[in-house]
Formats: C-alpha cells, structure tokens, sequence
C-alpha cells in the first residue's frame, strides 16, 4: 500500500515539474529576452592558397538580443578545420568573433562547415569556408 501511495505521489510530482519548466521556456520565448546572434557574413571563400599558407578566416558576430549570448559548442565538419571562439558571454549588442583555421597541408579544392551553438533564438547556425589549395610541384 506504501509503495503505490509513493508511486502516485511521485508520478505527480514529476508531472507538474515538467509542466511548469515547459511554461517557463515557452515565457522566455514569448518575452523575447532570449539572446540573438546577426553574423556579417556565414560564407568565406579563401580563394587560391598557396600550399602551407596560412588560411585564417574570422567570422564576427554581434549580440543583437536583450540577454547575454553564450556560444555553447562550435563544431567543424572534419578535423583539418580547427574552430576557436569566446567562451564567455557576449553581452548585448557587443561583438564577438569565431576564428577559422584551415590545414593548407592538404592539396585540393575544399568546402567546409562548422556548426555554432548558442543559447541564442537560432541555437544553430552553420558557417562554410571553401577555397583550393594549390600542389607545390606544379608551377
């Protein structure tokens, strides 16, 4: 008998906890406090690069919410990408940067993503860098 009375109450209490963290988020989203990130450009073309050269690329940003802007992860799609970026908030309207560095060790024409996550109203947002790295022997 113990054990149901337990069981009911904490199927109950389970219910109401999610029902009430699901209102919250839906009042964040209907105040507009959550954070928002405008990047200036989600595209960058390195063009023709020499092998070995160094191919950086810095996507800026800018917090154009009411609330501070965490960057939570930033991922590329292989591993010859190597993303860096802020790993504290961004305050409102304050700008930020997302540096982009290429392996030019790889000979070839490449087109790469990488994937931002924040805390922003669009948690996902996907940068490309493409370009080709041109052959060394070849003149």
């Amino acid at each position: 008998m113990k054990k149901s009375i337990f069981s009911l109450f904490l199927i109950v209490f389970i219910t109401i906890s999610a029902f009430s963290q699901e209102d919250e988020i839906i009042t964040n989203k209907e105040k507009k406090e959550l954070p928002d990130i405008f990047f200036k450009e989600l595209n960058h073309n390195f063009g023709t690069i020499k092998y070995q050269e160094e191919a950086l690329y810095k996507f800026v940003f800018t917090n154009t919410g009411k609330e501070p802007l965490l960057l939570t992860n930033v991922r590329s799609s292989c591993g010859c990408t190597v993303p860096t970026w802020p790993k504290k908030p961004i305050k409102p309207g304050k700008k930020g940067e997302i540096s982009v560095k290429y392996n030019t060790r790889i000979i070839g024409s490449f087109a790469k993503s990488i994937m931002v996550f924040s805390n922003a109203k669009t948690s996902q947002i996907k940068l490309t860098i493409k370009g080709k790295v041109l052959n060394p022997e070849k003149k």
